[in-house]
Protein backbone atom coordinates (compact mmCIF):
# COMPACT_ATOMS: atom_id res chain seq x y z
CA UNK A 1 0.00 0.00 0.00
CA UNK A 2 1.38 3.41 -0.92
CA UNK A 3 1.85 5.72 2.04
CA UNK A 4 0.07 8.63 0.76
CA UNK A 5 -2.04 10.04 -1.78
CA UNK A 6 -3.89 13.32 -2.79
CA UNK A 7 -7.05 13.16 -4.09
CA UNK A 8 -7.87 16.11 -6.34
CA UNK A 9 -12.27 16.83 -6.54
CA UNK A 10 -12.76 18.55 -9.58
CA UNK A 11 -15.76 20.18 -10.31
CA UNK A 12 -16.14 22.11 -13.74
CA UNK A 13 -13.48 23.43 -14.96
CA UNK A 14 -12.01 26.01 -12.09
CA UNK A 15 -9.34 28.44 -13.34
CA UNK A 16 -7.30 27.70 -10.18
CA UNK A 17 -7.18 23.76 -10.49
CA UNK A 18 -3.89 23.71 -12.55
CA UNK A 19 -2.13 25.90 -9.51
CA UNK A 20 -3.56 23.25 -7.29
CA UNK A 21 -1.64 20.58 -8.97
CA UNK A 22 1.41 22.46 -9.24
CA UNK A 23 1.19 22.61 -5.29
CA UNK A 24 0.93 18.97 -4.97
CA UNK A 25 3.75 18.02 -7.64
CA UNK A 26 5.87 20.02 -5.97
CA UNK A 27 6.07 18.59 -2.61
CA UNK A 28 9.30 17.89 -0.83
CA UNK A 29 8.56 14.25 -1.02
CA UNK A 30 6.80 13.20 -3.53
CA UNK A 31 3.20 11.59 -3.26
CA UNK A 32 0.49 9.91 -5.72
CA UNK A 33 -1.66 12.16 -6.98
CA UNK A 34 -5.02 11.17 -8.44
CA UNK A 35 -7.90 13.62 -10.10
CA UNK A 36 -11.48 12.43 -9.89
CA UNK A 37 -14.54 14.10 -11.28
CA UNK A 38 -18.33 14.24 -12.06
CA UNK A 39 -18.25 16.65 -14.53
CA UNK A 40 -15.50 15.37 -17.00
CA UNK A 41 -14.39 18.06 -19.78
CA UNK A 42 -11.20 18.24 -21.80
CA UNK A 43 -9.94 20.67 -19.72
CA UNK A 44 -9.59 18.64 -16.71
CA UNK A 45 -8.32 15.52 -19.04
CA UNK A 46 -5.76 17.97 -20.35
CA UNK A 47 -3.91 18.85 -16.81
CA UNK A 48 -4.28 14.90 -16.07
CA UNK A 49 -2.40 14.15 -19.33
CA UNK A 50 0.04 17.61 -19.21
CA UNK A 51 1.32 16.15 -15.13
CA UNK A 52 1.04 12.46 -15.70
CA UNK A 53 -2.29 12.05 -13.48
CA UNK A 54 -4.65 9.35 -13.70
CA UNK A 55 -8.32 11.02 -14.20
CA UNK A 56 -11.04 9.05 -12.74
CA UNK A 57 -14.87 10.01 -13.79
CA UNK A 58 -17.37 9.34 -11.27
CA UNK A 59 -20.98 8.78 -13.62
CA UNK A 60 -24.19 10.25 -11.68
CA UNK A 61 -25.50 13.50 -10.40
CA UNK A 62 -22.57 15.75 -8.77
CA UNK A 63 -22.68 15.46 -4.95
CA UNK A 64 -19.79 16.91 -2.76
CA UNK A 65 -20.54 13.32 -0.08
CA UNK A 66 -20.33 10.85 -2.99
CA UNK A 67 -17.91 13.31 -4.69
CA UNK A 68 -15.95 12.93 -1.52
CA UNK A 69 -16.09 9.13 -0.97
CA UNK A 70 -15.11 8.51 -5.11
CA UNK A 71 -11.86 9.79 -4.65
CA UNK A 72 -11.09 8.60 -1.14
CA UNK A 73 -12.08 5.40 -2.75
CA UNK A 74 -10.20 5.77 -6.06
CA UNK A 75 -7.00 6.54 -3.38
CA UNK A 76 -5.41 3.60 -3.00
CA UNK A 77 -2.93 4.22 0.28
CA UNK A 78 -2.75 4.52 4.04
CA UNK A 79 -3.18 8.37 4.12
CA UNK A 80 -5.80 10.47 1.66
CA UNK A 81 -6.08 14.25 1.27
CA UNK A 82 -9.11 15.28 0.02
CA UNK A 83 -7.28 18.09 -2.20
CA UNK A 84 -9.78 20.61 -3.36
CA UNK A 85 -9.07 22.32 -6.36
CA UNK A 86 -8.81 25.77 -5.21
CA UNK A 87 -6.46 25.58 -2.58
CA UNK A 88 -2.42 25.16 -2.73
CA UNK A 89 -0.51 23.12 -0.89
CA UNK A 90 2.78 23.77 1.51
CA UNK A 91 5.61 22.35 0.03
CA UNK A 92 6.27 20.44 3.22
CA UNK A 93 2.54 19.37 3.55
CA UNK A 94 3.11 15.87 3.09
CA UNK A 95 6.58 15.46 5.28
CA UNK A 96 4.75 16.71 8.00
CA UNK A 97 2.19 14.36 7.79
CA UNK A 98 4.33 11.34 7.62
CA UNK A 99 6.51 12.97 10.37
CA UNK A 100 3.67 12.96 12.08
CA UNK A 101 2.83 9.89 11.95
CA UNK A 102 5.83 8.22 12.62
CA UNK A 103 5.72 9.58 16.42
CA UNK A 104 2.11 8.63 16.34
CA UNK A 105 0.79 5.60 14.64
CA UNK A 106 -2.18 5.59 16.13
CA UNK A 107 -3.26 8.66 13.71
CA UNK A 108 -6.80 8.28 12.24
CA UNK A 109 -6.90 12.48 11.53
CA UNK A 110 -3.75 14.31 10.43
CA UNK A 111 -4.27 18.27 10.06
CA UNK A 112 -3.02 21.86 9.93
CA UNK A 113 -3.49 25.56 10.17
CA UNK A 114 -4.38 27.30 6.80
CA UNK A 115 -3.50 30.85 5.37
CA UNK A 116 -6.69 32.60 3.40
CA UNK A 117 -6.25 33.83 -0.06
CA UNK A 118 -8.49 36.34 -1.76
CA UNK A 119 -7.71 37.52 -5.71
CA UNK A 120 -4.19 35.40 -5.44
CA UNK A 121 -3.33 37.60 -2.63
CA UNK A 122 -2.37 36.20 1.11
CA UNK A 123 -5.21 38.15 3.26
CA UNK A 124 -3.79 39.56 6.25
CA UNK A 125 -5.11 38.88 9.73
CA UNK A 126 -8.26 37.17 9.65
CA UNK A 127 -10.42 37.47 12.83
CA UNK A 128 -12.25 34.01 11.84
CA UNK A 129 -8.85 31.78 11.56
CA UNK A 130 -7.42 33.57 15.08
CA UNK A 131 -10.21 31.92 16.87
CA UNK A 132 -10.07 28.76 15.05
CA UNK A 133 -6.49 28.57 16.15
CA UNK A 134 -7.77 29.04 19.64
CA UNK A 135 -10.43 26.57 19.11
CA UNK A 136 -7.96 23.98 17.79
CA UNK A 137 -5.65 24.25 21.35
CA UNK A 138 -6.42 21.26 23.01
CA UNK A 139 -5.33 18.99 20.15
CA UNK A 140 -1.89 20.47 21.12
CA UNK A 141 -2.05 18.00 23.96
CA UNK A 142 -0.66 15.34 21.38
CA UNK A 143 -0.38 12.91 24.44
CA UNK A 144 -3.98 13.23 25.17
CA UNK A 145 -5.12 13.61 21.49
CA UNK A 146 -6.92 10.17 21.31
CA UNK A 147 -9.32 10.70 23.79
CA UNK A 148 -13.02 11.29 22.98
CA UNK A 149 -13.36 14.54 25.11
CA UNK A 150 -10.14 16.18 23.56
CA UNK A 151 -10.96 15.59 20.00
CA UNK A 152 -14.94 16.45 20.17
CA UNK A 153 -13.68 19.61 22.26
CA UNK A 154 -11.97 21.28 18.94
CA UNK A 155 -15.83 21.08 17.72
CA UNK A 156 -18.16 21.79 19.92
CA UNK A 157 -17.82 25.30 19.34
CA UNK A 158 -18.02 25.18 15.40
CA UNK A 159 -15.41 23.14 13.16
CA UNK A 160 -12.11 24.57 13.74
CA UNK A 161 -10.43 22.01 11.64
CA UNK A 162 -10.65 23.22 7.65
CA UNK A 163 -11.60 20.53 5.69
CA UNK A 164 -9.30 20.61 3.01
CA UNK A 165 -6.15 20.58 5.07
CA UNK A 166 -7.16 17.10 6.43
CA UNK A 167 -5.70 13.65 5.59
CA UNK A 168 -7.68 10.36 6.64
CA UNK A 169 -5.64 6.84 7.68
CA UNK A 170 -7.42 4.97 5.31
CA UNK A 171 -6.09 1.85 6.75
CA UNK A 172 -7.65 2.32 9.83
CA UNK A 173 -10.91 4.37 9.19
CA UNK A 174 -12.07 1.93 5.97
CA UNK A 175 -14.92 3.19 4.11
CA UNK A 176 -16.85 4.82 3.20
CA UNK A 177 -15.75 7.72 5.29
CA UNK A 178 -18.26 10.05 4.93
CA UNK A 179 -22.41 9.09 5.20
CA UNK A 180 -23.35 12.34 6.49
CA UNK A 181 -26.78 13.77 5.00
CA UNK A 182 -25.37 17.31 4.97
CA UNK A 183 -23.85 19.02 2.46
CA UNK A 184 -21.93 22.17 3.86
CA UNK A 185 -21.78 20.63 8.00
CA UNK A 186 -20.57 16.97 5.80
CA UNK A 187 -16.99 17.80 6.76
CA UNK A 188 -17.99 18.72 10.84
CA UNK A 189 -20.19 15.92 11.13
CA UNK A 190 -17.58 13.18 10.14
CA UNK A 191 -15.21 14.98 12.17
CA UNK A 192 -17.84 14.54 14.63
CA UNK A 193 -18.26 10.84 14.13
CA UNK A 194 -14.22 10.17 13.93
CA UNK A 195 -14.14 11.88 17.15
CA UNK A 196 -15.93 9.18 18.92
CA UNK A 197 -13.73 6.08 16.82
CA UNK A 198 -10.67 4.99 18.79
CA UNK A 199 -7.18 7.17 16.91
CA UNK A 200 -5.55 10.15 17.72
CA UNK A 201 -6.29 13.67 15.08
CA UNK A 202 -2.75 15.28 15.15
CA UNK A 203 -2.57 19.00 14.01
CA UNK A 204 0.72 20.59 12.80
CA UNK A 205 -0.55 24.36 13.57
CA UNK A 206 1.61 26.32 10.96
CA UNK A 207 -0.63 27.22 7.59
CA UNK A 208 -0.04 24.07 5.83
CA UNK A 209 -2.86 24.96 3.16
CA UNK A 210 -3.46 28.32 1.25
CA UNK A 211 -7.13 28.34 1.80
CA UNK A 212 -9.45 29.99 -1.72
CA UNK A 213 -12.19 32.64 -1.08
CA UNK A 214 -13.68 33.41 -4.05
CA UNK A 215 -17.04 34.27 -5.22
CA UNK A 216 -17.67 30.69 -6.98
CA UNK A 217 -16.91 28.88 -3.77
CA UNK A 218 -19.18 26.45 -2.75
CA UNK A 219 -19.34 28.07 0.62
CA UNK A 220 -20.67 31.24 -0.25
CA UNK A 221 -22.98 28.79 -2.27
CA UNK A 222 -24.57 27.44 0.88
CA UNK A 223 -24.30 31.07 2.56
CA UNK A 224 -26.90 32.27 0.23
CA UNK A 225 -29.64 29.38 0.47
CA UNK A 226 -28.77 29.52 4.00
CA UNK A 227 -27.93 25.71 4.09
CA UNK A 228 -24.99 26.90 6.30
CA UNK A 229 -27.08 28.12 8.86
CA UNK A 230 -29.16 25.59 9.01
CA UNK A 231 -27.00 22.94 8.94
CA UNK A 232 -24.88 24.32 11.83
CA UNK A 233 -27.73 24.60 13.85
CA UNK A 234 -28.09 21.29 13.68
CA UNK A 235 -25.38 19.87 14.41
CA UNK A 236 -24.62 23.03 17.37
CA UNK A 237 -27.86 21.07 18.49
CA UNK A 238 -26.16 17.62 19.41
CA UNK A 239 -24.21 19.38 21.33
CA UNK A 240 -25.46 21.94 22.90
CA UNK A 241 -29.45 22.62 24.36
CA UNK A 242 -31.27 25.53 22.18
CA UNK A 243 -30.95 28.63 24.37
CA UNK A 244 -26.93 27.96 24.03
CA UNK A 245 -27.68 27.13 20.12
CA UNK A 246 -29.04 30.95 19.49
CA UNK A 247 -26.19 32.60 21.41
CA UNK A 248 -23.80 30.33 19.29
CA UNK A 249 -25.51 30.75 15.89
CA UNK A 250 -25.57 34.44 16.74
CA UNK A 251 -21.82 35.19 16.14
CA UNK A 252 -21.89 32.76 13.53
CA UNK A 253 -24.05 34.78 10.99
CA UNK A 254 -21.59 37.53 11.79
CA UNK A 255 -18.86 35.54 10.79
CA UNK A 256 -20.66 34.70 7.11
CA UNK A 257 -19.46 38.34 6.51
CA UNK A 258 -15.84 36.80 5.68
CA UNK A 259 -16.95 35.77 2.59
CA UNK A 260 -18.66 39.11 1.18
Amino acid sequence: MKPHVFAICAYKDSPYLESCIRSLKGQTVPTDIVLCTSTPSPYITSLGEKYGIAVWIRKGKSSIREDWNFAYHKADARFVTIAHQDDRYHKDYVKTLLECYKKYPDMTLFTSGYAVVREDKLAGFEPVEFVKRILRAPLRLRSCSHYSIIKKSVLIFGNSICCPACTYNKELLGEPLFTSPYQFALDWDTLYKLAMRQGRFICAERPLLFYRVHEEATTKACIADNSREREETQMFLKMWPRPVVNVLMYFYRNAYKEYE
